[in-house]
């Protein structure tokens, strides 16, 4: 049994949660999500929370259990406090900024990186080397992250890149006289 999945997910105050056809919808002070619902598992809402169970007794309702009620946590969490990520960039000459709906990335190249932010993510540059990205949605925070890491990734000798706050780098010796 899923021992993440049994727990039921807390709705604080100012959030309601709705269900259309095969779509659950939770709204909040910070907007609405939806989360496509699977057939192998039953919602109940309820004033205090949201209940995930498995509809029936297979494997892959047991397998999508747990997941489907971390997804369901994931939506309450980003209409209430939302999710962020900070990006530390580190190398000469290396520079970001947020222009409007535009992130520019100077990362060495011949060009700079021009990148547009999605629609329901914020992205802000307090200084040139931090890039603070946060929205409702964990999955946009996260993949806009993921692209914006992808284009100069630590490396190992100088740790020049790209790396989330908090990420450890391994660092390589250089070479031996």
């Amino acid at each position: 049994m899923s021992r993440i999945g049994k727990r039921p997910v807390a709705m604080p105050s100012g959030v309601t949660a709705t269900t259309e056809g095969s779509t659950l919808s939770v709204k909040g002070p910070k907007g609405t999500l939806s989360l496509a619902m699977r057939d192998e598992i039953k919602y109940d809402i309820e004033a205090d929370g949201i209940s995930v169970q498995p509809a029936n007794d297979t494997k892959q309702a047991r397998a999508f259990w747990g997941m489907q009620r971390t997804l369901v946590q994931n939506l309450v969490t980003g209409v209430t406090e939302g999710f962020n990520k900070r990006l530390e960039i580190t190398g000469v000459g290396y520079r970001a900024n947020a222009q409007g709906r535009k992130l520019k990335l100077q990362l060495g190249y011949s060009h700079d990186v021009d990148m547009d932010i999605p629609e329901g993510v914020d992205v802000k540059t307090p200084d040139q080397t931090t890039v603070e990205i946060t929205g409702a949605d964990k999955q946009k925070v996260g993949q806009f992250a993921a692209e914006i890491r992808r284009w100069r990734k630590p490396e190992p000798y100088k740790g020049k890149g790209i790396k989330y706050a908090g990420e450890i780098i391994f660092r390589k010796e250089g070479k031996k006289k």
